[in-house]
């Protein structure tokens, strides 16, 4: 009788066990277990704009410093602070006796240019009165000499030719002396007219209807011409407050998204009002001290009670979006060098989506691509899940209505 090995007994059984421990492992194999409740929101469109909030300056819509064009003496001035004055008005006059000493002289010589006018043109008239004359006695000896020859010497008529030549150039040299003297007579006009206006110089007025804001001369100051002395002073200044300009520095981060027509909210404190305004211009630059673009709201003043100095609290919406897909704030992670949101998909596993933000406000932020509408994202504690991990999703309901709040 053939005797085995023991040890060969106990292989053959191991390798007919193992099949079957490994097929029963397999058939016992548990399901994989969810690590996490997620706060989710579900991503879904609404319209969406940000606001800039910021303090403005009123400031007269037109304001000048009124200098003197000739210097001179201040004869009288009319006008006051606060006095309103309309277009035109004279503001103040000036005594400048050696600039009426020109206008005098101008006026002479205008006078004396005129006379001599006269006087050339009658020479004129009596140059040509000569020619005629002369001209005449020589074709009548010419005329005699040609009909009987030897009649007339011949000295005799060379002497009336010579004569008659020159009479006529005596009428170009009258009517040559006629035409100086009427454009000397332009030259003296316009001298006149230039002393005339500079004599007009001599009174101050209002480039415009507004209020003074400041007098800086009283009457028999001496006041230097503003053209030729740079560091002259002015009379007074004048401002338009009918209208005035409300000025808002806009920060660089929303340059780009202020436009001639957005709509502004004006709270003045001072006055315990709130108005409503519109962008109606801006400098489309950026101030290199500030990082700010000036922008302007026109403000009718017609009733006085708005003053230059006066500042409001501003509202401006910018960045407006009609129909955006948005997402709680809180959901983005910005800590990497791009946006990044946390997906649940539809199989409850976590998914990391790099997406491009467009308008954020102060609980919402438009998403402009990487998710789509009715998509859940996961908005706190983001860090502690990992791509992939299964989780039970659970709706915020705090995040939802901070987000609802808002959109009303």
């Amino acid at each position: 009788m053939l005797m085995r090995s023991p040890s060969i007994v106990f292989r053959g059984a191991l390798l007919v066990a193992l099949p079957c421990l490994v097929f029963t492992g397999c058939k016992e194999r548990q399901p994989e277990s969810v690590s996490a409740t997620a706060s989710v929101v579900t991503a879904s469109r609404a319209p969406l704009a940000n606001t800039l909030t910021v303090a403005g300056e009123f400031v007269p819509y037109q304001e000048v410093e009124l200098h003197a064009k000739v210097a001179g003496y201040i004869r009288q001035i009319n006008v006051d602070i606060g006095d309103k004055v309309r277009q035109g008005q004279v503001l103040a006059t000036l005594d400048v006796p050696e600039l009426q000493a020109q206008v005098v002289g101008a006026q002479a010589g205008v006078r004396q240019t005129q006379a001599e006018i006269v006087r050339a043109t009658n020479d004129v008239t009596r140059a040509k009165a000569n020619y005629v004359a002369l001209h005449a006695a020589a074709e009548r000896l010419q005329h005699a000499s040609e009909a009987r020859p030897g009649l007339v010497a011949q000295q005799e008529l060379d002497d009336a030719q010579a004569k008659d030549q020159a009479a006529a150039a005596q009428v170009d040299s009258a009517k040559s002396t006629l035409t100086a003297m009427q454009q000397q007579l332009g030259v003296s006009q316009a001298q006149q007219q230039q002393v005339s206006t500079m004599a007009n110089y001599s009174r101050i007025t209002a480039p415009f209807s507004g209020v003074i804001t400041w007098r800086y001369a009283d009457t028999g100051a001496l006041i230097q011409a503003g053209t030729s002395n740079a560091g002259s002073a002015p009379v007074v200044k004048i401002a338009d407050v009918s209208t005035l300009r409300l000025r808002l520095p806009v920060p660089e981060s929303l340059a780009a998204y202020v436009h001639d027509g957005d709509t502004a909210t004006i709270t003045i404190d001072a006055l315990d009002r709130t108005i409503t305004g519109k962008v109606v211009r801006t400098t489309d630059a950026l101030d290199p001290a500030t990082r700010t673009m000036q922008a302007e709201v026109d403000v009718p003043n017609r009733d006085g009670t708005l003053t230059p100095g006066m500042y409001a609290e501003v509202t401006v919406n910018v960045k407006r979006a009609g129909d955006a897909l948005v997402v709680p704030v809180q959901a983005v992670d910005r800590d990497g060098p791009q946006p990044v949101l946390m997906v649940v998909n539809p199989q409850n596993r976590v998914e990391k989506r790099i997406v491009k933000t467009g308008i954020a406000t102060a609980n919402r932020v438009e998403i402009l691509s990487g998710l789509h509408d009715g998509e859940q994202v996961i908005v706190a504690n983001q860090s502690s899940f990992q791509p992939g991990e299964l989780v039970v999703p659970k709706r915020s309901a705090m995040v939802e209505a901070t987000a609802a709040t808002e959109a009303r």
